[in-house]
């Protein structure tokens, strides 16, 4: 008889089941359907090819397309195969990394001094079609680490054998379909035939292992699905997304510019763009004041003993702007607020009548990141961050993350964000003393503490190892746009360790001293990535209150300019951004071009509007909205912006 193991299902049921059993073999055992869609394994926590065989107890999720662990594998997967269909039209072609990504795959190919076109890309994608066609098995293989290396030594691979360097034996894995074989560790779909749809969607430069320095090799990009059907509307999907590219909308709009002799990485914000900074700005004062926060301002660079203090250095240096000297010194570009906040902490003493304490900073600060890895607004190397750190005790803990965490439901509400969730991120007990503070009982009380605050909450979230920061637990944003795209937002971290390290205290009610808890937190993200989002949220159309220029007036002809400049004076008094146009154009063409430019309300002035002492209102994508006065009309948008209406 064979040897029985117990599989326990994420419903709590207990399974029987032989020894050696794959999940494929179990999701069988429950519908012949289920195992037809079932793609990867989630054992023990850990992602395994479905396909592999179980050895003993563990817990088991199976995993479809609907998962994401699911569609990662599928993705994993389409790369193999696409790096199959590159050898068979590119012999010789060495491979360096082909990871699934957000939205697809890509492979990072040395073609030698070949280079690949887009009819190249079309050709591949009817190859790799051919090839998903025959159904091969994804097969897994253990290799001694001596014959990885004569396997890639005979193919003159140095990529692979670059790889192979900090592997050891029993690390090493080959992964076989048809004709192909990679150095893998998985996990991967059974076979080639659940690929159904291919789009091979871009080529692009990228440096091994990221450095300048390096030979740039061919990066080609990729998308498949399990049906036709879900191709085409990933397509459409993409074609709204171009629309919405916040670099495309923020050229259009005249939201930001960058430039050369400024610098990569370093935005300027053009007079609209600011008008939205200077929004959100006022939006966040206003909330955190009545939050009884109080404001604070710190330098943009710092001498280097205080990010040696804060376990900065020498950990982040790489993310850092080289160090300046100065009178024997080292003067480092601020980086992060919270160093020069913990010495505003420190200024004075506290005793427990002052805690919690929070301050608030719309702080500047650079980071160093790789040129490769710059992208628009959403990684740059100035960033505005609406930061700010509570220090309290432990008592006070969860009432004031809780608080926080609240601040971010208020902010979804005003942006129109209907779908997020909340990434517990926590350490690894492995890495402590590394990449962690040494603290194993303060992680364990820390992160429960969050977690805690969570499920009291009912907010959605997800748990990540090996995501912390290095000074205690942390939630990361994610929050989708009206398309369903996801874009990491904010933070709100726990941090036990900097108090020490800064000597932060305060008197208790017994007159002894304690250290603070320090909550880290910035509801609204930087104003570089923020914006970015809203630009591709909204489709540029941002609501009223946010938008640069409110209300456009356009006169039908100059005869009317002297009652368009009325009702400009009108507006401005209620502080409505408002702007006439009074070029020598037909009304038609105004408007055309004032719809272009997403302003929210025109208002259209000409001779009855003039004798009445009216306006006739056009809303951006609604049209006209007939004849008001103009004080019911300014009645009606002030309380609009007062309200922060979403539309």
């Amino acid at each position: 008889m064979n040897e029985q193991i117990k599989i326990t299902l994420p419903d709590g049921a207990v399974r029987e089941v032989p020894k050696g059993s794959t999940a494929v073999d179990i999701a069988k055992s429950i519908s012949e359907g289920l195992a037809r869609k079932v793609l990867a394994a989630e054992i023990n926590g850990e992602v395994w090819d479905a396909t592999r065989p179980i050895e003993k107890d563990a817990t088991l999720k199976l995993l479809t397309w609907d998962d994401k662990g699911g569609q990662s594998t599928f993705w994993h997967s389409s790369a193999h195969l696409m790096a199959e269909a590159i050898e068979s039209m590119f012999p010789g072609v060495k491979f360096w990394v082909g990871p699934p990504v957000d939205n697809g795959f890509y492979y990072d190919v040395d073609l030698g001094d070949r280079h690949i076109s887009d009819e190249d890309l079309r050709k591949l994608e009817v190859k790799m079609a051919e090839l998903a066609k025959q159904n091969n098995t994804y097969v897994r293989k253990a290799i001694p680490k001596a014959e990885a290396v004569q396997y890639f030594t005979e193919k003159g691979d140095e990529y692979k054998l670059d790889l192979l360097q900090n592997l050891q034996d029993g690390e090493i894995t080959f992964y076989t379909q048809g004709g192909f074989t990679d150095l893998c560790r998985g996990p991967h779909i059974p076979a080639t035939g659940f690929i159904k749809a291919i789009k091979l969607t871009n080529i692009a430069g990228a440096y091994w292992k990221g450095d300048e320095k390096n030979k740039q090799l061919t990066r080609i990009y990729g998308v498949t699905f399990p049906s036709a059907k879900q191709l085409d509307e990933y397509l459409q999907l993409l074609e709204e997304a171009k629309k919405r590219d916040h670099r495309k909308l923020g050229r259009e709009l005249s939201i930001y510019t960058m430039d050369d002799d400024v610098g990569p990485g370093l935005i300027m914000w053009l007079p609209n763009g600011t008008v939205v900074i200077e929004e959100l700005e006022k939006l966040a004062k206003e909330t955190e004041s009545e939050a009884g926060y109080k404001r604070v301002v710190t330098p943009h660079i710092a001498k280097e003993s205080m990010y040696l203090t804060s376990g900065h250095l020498p950990y982040y240096a790489d993310s850092m702007y080289p160090p300046m000297e100065m009178e024997g010194e080292k003067y480092y570009l601020k980086s992060m607020n919270c160093p020069h906040h913990h010495k505003i902490y420190a200024a004075l003493p506290k005793s427990y009548r002052d805690l919690p304490y929070r301050i608030a900073e719309y702080g500047t600060v650079y980071r160093y990141e790789q040129s490769g890895e710059l992208f628009g607004l959403m990684r740059v190397r100035c960033l505005h961050m609406n930061d700010a750190h509570i220090y309290c005790t432990k008592e006070q803990f969860a009432s004031e993350f809780r608080a926080v965490n609240e601040m971010y439901m208020k902010y979804f509400k005003i942006f129109g964000i209907d779908k997020y969730v909340m990434r517990l991120s926590l350490h690894s007990p492995e890495k402590l003393g590394v990449k962690y503070v040494n603290e194993p009982e303060l992680w364990k009380e820390t992160e429960e503490m969050v977690r805690n605050v969570l499920i009291e909450s009912n907010i959605p979230y997800v748990e990540v190892q090996d995501e912390a920061a290095f000074y205690g637990p942390k939630i990361d944003v994610q929050i989708y746009s009206v398309i369903g795209r996801e874009f990491t937002l904010a933070t709100n971290q726990v941090d036990f360790s900097q108090g020490r390290s800064f000597k932060l205290q305060y008197t208790t009610e017994d007159n002894t001293t304690e250290t603070p808890l320090i909550i880290h937190r910035a509801p609204l993200g930087t104003h570089e990535r923020f914006i970015g989002f809203l630009l591709e949220h909204y489709a540029g159309k941002f609501p009223t209150w946010l938008a640069p220029v409110q209300v456009k007036i356009l006169p039908i002809s100059d005869k009317f300019l002297d009652y368009a400049k009325d009702v400009l004076q009108k507006l401005k008094k209620w502080d409505i951004r408002a702007e006439i146009d009074d070029r020598n154009e037909k009304i038609g063409k105004k408007i055309r071009d004032t719809e272009l430019l997403k302003i929210p309300y025109m208002l259209v002035v000409g001779e009855k509007e003039a004798n009445e002492g009216k306006v006739s209102v056009r809303r951006q994508g609604k049209g006209d909205l007939g004849a008001k006065n103009v004080d019911e009309f300014l009645q009606e948008v002030v309380a609009e912006v007062k309200e922060r209406r979403s539309e």
